[in-house]
């Protein structure tokens, strides 16, 4: 029996780990707080719960020498500890995040050593690449050429729980969420680069309609040009990732951006004062006079606009005290979190669409898409959760079996790694939905 140790019990490990407990392998789920990875192994003889502080680098050396594969669910910048010490001992690793510079310079050492490090095996990295490929290798095998290539992703509350003007929802803390708003953005475009700069992101948004849910807006995700390599897109005029939202989200996020609330820099003016105060302060007013009034005109747009009503619901322009915090970034994000939870039994929806312009092999041309709509169960896992931490299960799966002939720094593009971790995930109901037309 593989012994895996899973680093990191957040709000999308569960799922992963069951799946890794029903197949009857032995996981240890280690976390900062002990409650949180005793409850995710409870009911399960095969499961151990332990406390680690990622930090301290002779027990997490003493815990990996225990075990055979590594996962890293950590915060992101924790991944090249744990590959080091991975590295040190020999042992295998998967994680759902990026591969970042300092993970790809370790490819040589890991392939020297005959080991997999298998990294974006969640959702958005991970299904959305699988997916992909699926379809990019399938139109090449039948000498097609994909001309324009669209892979959009989102994660948004179910469409009967979309009951506020934000049209979002959070489960765990907004900031990552806030801080993307700040990212400049890169795709190709008819053959041409488009640069967008992070403050212009929300003004360069479209509207697209999926079939049964309605219209939503879309915005590009970081820079697209890579895929083109990546995906083997080589006869591709257009490539661009993007972002779902709820129609709304790019004209509101854009006006918090221009207004200065998603800065993070130290401000001792925010001791001690009500939301009504600091809007007021950002408009340059008097918090005794028309704040809403100001706040409008400072952000170029009539007093009665959704914008300017979106930021009066959030509770911006309250008499109420703001948090002890001393930057805007946080206050924003812990009111975004105080208005916009899950309520108890309500479900998240994940949404992933790729659209493939296809010059056939007979030069007539079909548009191909590839659509996932997943749902969240209501008081249990979320879609979130599933999505991201259930090709992970299936991906470790095929790690323990040595079913994946692969060494390095991977990421799932590869038709042994893809096909059966998308084959798993649709016995588990996670599956696209292709058309041709």
């Amino acid at each position: 029996m593989k012994n895996i140790l899973i680093l990191g019990a957040g709000l999308v490990s569960r799922p992963g780990v069951v799946f890794l407990l029903e197949n009857n392998f032995k996981v240890t789920v280690a976390s900062r707080t002990l409650e949180k990875a005793e409850k995710i192994v409870q009911g399960f003889e095969n499961g151990t719960a332990c406390q680690l502080l990622v930090e301290d680098q002779e027990a997490l050396d003493a815990l990996v020498k225990k075990h055979d594969i590594i996962v890293s669910l950590l915060p992101w910048t924790l991944h090249i500890t744990v590959a080091k010490t991975c590295l040190k001992f020999d042992k295998f690793m998967a994680t759902t995040s990026y591969v970042s510079d300092e993970m790809r310079a370790l490819d040589t050492d890991v392939k020297a050593k005959n080991l997999l490090f298998l990294n974006e095996i969640g959702v958005d990295p991970g299904i959305d690449h699988m997916s992909a490929m699926q379809v990019i290798d399938k139109v090449h095998d039948q000498g097609g050429k994909i001309r324009h290539f669209y892979s959009i992703c989102g994660g948004l509350p179910a469409p009967e729980d979309n009951d506020n003007p934000f049209g979002y929802k959070f489960s765990w803390s907004p900031k990552g969420v806030v801080l993307a708003s700040r990212n400049a953005a890169r795709f190709l475009k008819n053959d041409k680069i488009i640069d967008i700069k992070g403050e212009d992101l929300f003004l360069n948004y479209r509207v697209e309609t999926v079939e049964g849910l309605g219209k939503f807006e879309v915005y590009p995700n970081r820079n697209s040009l890579p895929y083109k390599e990546i995906y083997g897109l080589k006869d591709a005029l257009t490539i661009m990732r993007g972002t779902y939202r709820n129609i709304g989200w790019c004209d509101t996020l854009k006006k918090i951006v221009d207004l200065g609330l998603v800065d993070d820099t130290p401000r001792p003016s925010l001791s001690n004062i009500t939301y009504k105060q600091m809007m007021a302060d950002i408009a340059g007013a008097v918090a005794t006079g028309d704040v809403v009034a100001a706040v409008a005109k400072k952000a170029g747009l009539e007093k009665d606009h959704f914008v300017i009503r979106n930021l009066e619901w959030l509770g911006l322009f309250s008499n109420e005290k703001i948090p002890p915090m001393n930057n805007r970034l946080d206050i924003l994000s812990e009111k975004l979190m105080e208005k916009l939870p899950y309520k108890s039994g309500e479900k998240d929806m994940l949404l992933l669409r790729h659209t493939f312009i296809v010059e056939n092999a007979d030069e007539t041309q079909s548009t191909i898409t590839s659509t996932l709509i997943d749902y969240g169960i209501p008081n249990g896992d979320s879609s979130m959760a599933r999505t991201v931490s259930l090709p992970l299960g299936i991906g470790i799966k095929l790690m323990a079996e040595g079913k994946i002939d692969l060494t390095g720094v991977q990421i799932p593009t590869k038709k042994e790694i893809y096909e059966p971790v998308l084959k798993g995930l649709s016995d588990l109901n996670i599956k696209m939905t292709e058309k041709i037309t």
